[in-house]
Parts: C-alpha cells; sequence; structure tokens
C-alpha cells in the first residue's frame, strides 16, 4: 500500500514546487477563504431573512385562512420544505462539484440562491391573488432547498483545499463566518424595517424590501468567486485520474460509518441556530412577552460575539483537533441547556441578551469545527458529495426543528423545558459523533497541496 502511495505524492510535488516567502504562503489560501465566506455570508443572509419572515409574516400574508395557529404551523413547514430537498440538492451538485470543480459548483449555487430570493420579493400575497402566492413560495423554497444542498460542502472544501494541513482547521472555519453575518445582516436589515415603517406598512409591502437586497448582493458574491482559482487538490485528482463516477454510491459503500458520524456531528451546530433563531424568536414574542425588536437585537448581539469565537475556535482546533472542539461544544450545551431556558421565563432583556450570548457561544464551537471534522472523514475524490449530503441530511432533520418544538409546545401547553428537549438531544447526539470521530484517523491527502499551492496553480 505504501509503495503505491508514492508515485502519486511524488507527481504532486513535482507539478506544484511552492514559493517559500511569506506573501505565497499565507496570502492565497486567506484570499480564498474570505471570498468564500462571503458566498456563504449571502446563504445566510437568505436562510435567515426567511427565518425571521416565516415566524411573523409568511402565515397572515400567505396562509391567512388557516387561521393563527395553522398558519403559524404551516409557515414553519415552509422552512422546513427547504431542507427536505437539500439531499438532493447535495446529490445534484456533490456529483458536479466532484467532477466538474469546486469553483465552478459553486458560482451555480450561488447563483440560484440569490435569484430565487430576490423572487420571493416580488411574489403576489393571498389578498393579492388567492394561494398563487402561496404555491409560488413553496416553490421558490424548493429552489433554495437545492442551492443550499450544495453550498456549504464547497464553501469548506474551496478554503480547506487551498491550505496546508497545518491550518487547515483555521481556515475550515472562516466560512463558519458567513451564518453570523448573515443573522446580523437579515436582523439588522429587520430592526431597521420595523423601526422606519409602521407595522401596517411593514405589513403591505415593507417586507419585501430585504429579500429584493438579495440581488444586489449576489452580484458581489459572484464576482469574488470569479476571481478565485480551482483547488489545487481537485486539479490533482484530476491530473491523476482520480475522479470518482459515482461519488454519491462510493461514499455509502466505503465510508458508510463516517457518514454517520458527519450527520450526528453537523446536527447540533445547523439544528442549534434553527431552534434559536425561528422557534425562539415566535416563542419570545407570543408566550414570555418580548418585543420583536428586543429579541432581534439579542440576537445581532450574539452573532457579533461569534465573529469573534468562530476565528478563535478554528485556531483552537488547529491545535487540539476538530473533533474535540466540537465534542467540547456539544457537552457545553447540553449542560447549560435547561438552565437557559428556566432564566428565559423571567422575561427581562438582559436575562434573554445573556441567554443569546451563552447559548450561542457553546454551540458554535460546535460549529466553527465542523469544517474541520468532517474534511477529516473523506478522501478527496468523492469529499464533495460526502460532506454535501451528510451537511444536507443534518439539516433537513434540523429544518423540522422549529416545527417539532412547536408542537411539543402545543402537547405540553407550554412549558418552560418543552425547548430545552429538543436543544439537549441535539447535544447528545453531537457530543457522541464527534467522540467517534475524534477516535478516528485523518484521511491521507494523495493529492494534498501546502498553502502556497494556488499561487503556483
Amino acid at each position: 500500500m505504501v509503495s503505491g502511495l508514492v508515485p502519486r505524492l511524488t507527481t504532486v510535488s513535482s507539478r506544484a514546487t511552492p514559493d517559500t516567502s511569506p506573501a505565497a504562503t499565507t496570502t492565497p489560501a486567506r484570499r480564498v477563504a474570505w471570498a468564500s465566506m462571503v458566498g456563504t455570508s449571502l446563504e445566510s443572509f437568505d436562510f435567515y431573512l426567511f427565518a425571521y419572515f416565516s415566524a411573523f409574516f409568511v402565515g397572515p400574508l400567505f396562509f391567512d385562512p388557516l387561521g393563527p395557529i395553522g398558519a403559524t404551523s404551516v409557515a414553519f413547514l415552509t422552512i422546513a420544505v427547504a431542507f427536505v430537498v437539500r439531499p438532493i440538492g447535495a446529490i445534484l451538485f456533490g456529483y458536479m462539484g466532484d467532477r466538474l470543480g469546486r469553483r465552478a459548483t459553486l458560482l451555480w449555487t450561488i447563483g440560484i440562491m440569490g435569484v430565487a430570493t430576490g423572487l420571493i420579493g416580488m411574489l403576489p400575497t393571498y389578498a393579492q391573488a388567492g394561494w398563487l402566492g402561496a404555491v409560488l413560495l413553496i416553490l421558490l423554497r424548493i429552489v433554495q432547498g437545492l442551492s443550499l444542498g450544495g453550498e456549504w460542502g464547497g464553501s469548506i472544501l474551496i478554503a480547506t483545499e487551498h491550505s496546508g494541513p497545518v491550518k487547515r482547521a483555521f481556515y475550515a472555519a472562516i466560512p463558519q463566518l458567513g451564518s453570523p453575518v448573515g443573522s446580523i445582516l437579515s436582523a439588522v436589515v429587520f430592526i431597521v424595517m420595523t423601526v422606519a415603517l409602521p407595522a401596517e406598512q411593514l405589513a403591505e409591502w415593507g417586507w419585501r424590501i430585504p429579500f429584493l437586497l438579495a440581488l444586489p448582493l449576489l452580484a458581489v458574491s459572484l464576482y469574488l468567486r470569479l476571481t478565485i482559482s480551482e483547488t489545487p487538490v481537485f486539479q490533482g485528482v484530476v491530473a491523476e485520474g482520480r475522479r470518482d463516477r459515482i461519488p454519491f454510491v462510493t461514499m455509502f459503500a466505503k465510508r458508510p460509518a463516517a457518514m454517520a458520524i458527519a450527520i450526528g456531528a453537523a446536527l447540533l451546530g445547523i439544528g442549534s441556530y434553527s431552534l434559536m433563531n425561528t422557534y425562539t424568536v415566535n416563542y419570545g414574542v407570543e408566550r414570555l412577552g418580548f418585543s420583536f425588536q428586543d429579541l432581534l437585537i439579542a440576537t445581532t448581539i450574539g452573532g457579533l460575539l461569534q465573529l469573534i469565537t468562530i476565528p478563535l475556535f478554528g485556531a483552537w482546533a488547529s491545535r487540539i483537533g476538530s473533533a474535540k472542539v466540537v465534542m467540547w461544544g456539544a457537552l457545553g450545551t447540553l449542560l447549560i441547556t435547561f438552565p437557559m431556558y428556566y432564566l428565559l421565563q423571567s422575561a427581562t432583556f438582559p436575562i434573554l441578551v445573556g441567554t443569546m450570548i451563552v447559548g450561542g457561544i457553546l454551540p458554535t464551537m460546535a460549529w466553527a469545527a465542523l469544517g474541520g471534522l468532517m474534511n477529516d472523514l473523506f478522501p478527496d475524490n468523492f469529499r464533495y458529495s460526502a460532506l454535501s449530503f451528510a451537511y444536507a441530511l443534518a439539516a433537513t432533520i434540523s429544518g423540522f426543528v422549529p416545527y417539532v418544538t412547536f408542537e411539543l409546545g402545543t402537547a405540553t401547553g407550554f412549558v418552560w423545558w418543552h425547548p430545552g428537549i429538543i436543544l439537549a438531544v441535539m447535544s447528545a447526539v453531537t457530543l457522541v459523533s464527534a467522540w467517534l470521530a475524534a477516535r478516528r484517523r485523518p484521511e491521507p491527502e494523495l493529492a494534498s497541496a501546502p498553502e502556497t499551492a494556488s499561487a503556483a496553480v
């Protein structure tokens, strides 16, 4: 086995002899990682935008005949429908990413997401066109879900495959900054809208403006992604003729246990955002007496803090390993879950902000190191498909978190601990998965490249 690998490693090394200057060592990988983060920021902006939108506007605007409870329930299901189709998008774009390249695939995913989000801002409401708007909304959510299925895995790979093994875990955390950036942008937009417009105008036409903002943001994201090159790792896979013909089948045939671990490890990082930024916003207003603006401000403060903690957790993952950071984040979240929701019942703004900060930092550990953990689980020739599908399946499960939590709350009379049950289950699953990942040896890089390889290519 070892002797069979030597020619491949030698071939790769002879193709790209790196420049040893400091600029060549750091600049390309950083530029690619930040360009990737801008794209994931747009994706997250679109996701959180619809999350806030669904919590208050989807029901009355598109499903009003169903009544308050029915409209709210269906509104949360419109979030879930995009998650249901994400595995299909992961299969489609995972195939493209492993066969055609990481960069080209990411241009498709970001373009589809941006256009679909802009079109939501042009939809007719139930009062204007009956059920037509609701049908078109669901169709656009399906299109968004397909795009999301291929975005995250490609963003992680475009960053990590331009970096060397020493800093790979750190660069894997940089695209994760897109989530708090998107959350901050969407929350700020809604805060400005609620301050600048009366509630009647916001419900009548103001809600369209945030969705239309996705179009100029799309132009910026496309420009940045056009300026980066294909990853040296994928170029090595192509040069060595190692592209898999059907990567979706191969990943289950060769790495079934790794797929299960990756899905479980991703559950808390995705599901906690879905719980906190969607269900908790609605729950805080409807049941605990907070104002919508207070919740958006608290969410924004938590997001601003994540801009600092995510790179720090990424640097920590470079020192102790990504799987261990995910494990500590899951354990910490499990321990603070029920005390956090108990204190939230007091309905004071300082406790709300504290809850968003503490309840955000610990799941953020699991989120920041997730890309590095999953990158180490799979070989490069079907890595795009594996990362995309595992993440998409975890996201599909997470997409039902607001709905399941709402139904659990209805069944228990909205007792204070009902959201804690959901968060504790997700934390436990991720804790076990991260522990199993920490016990596995990282996959060898047959076509690995140092951080200067992008300059050499």
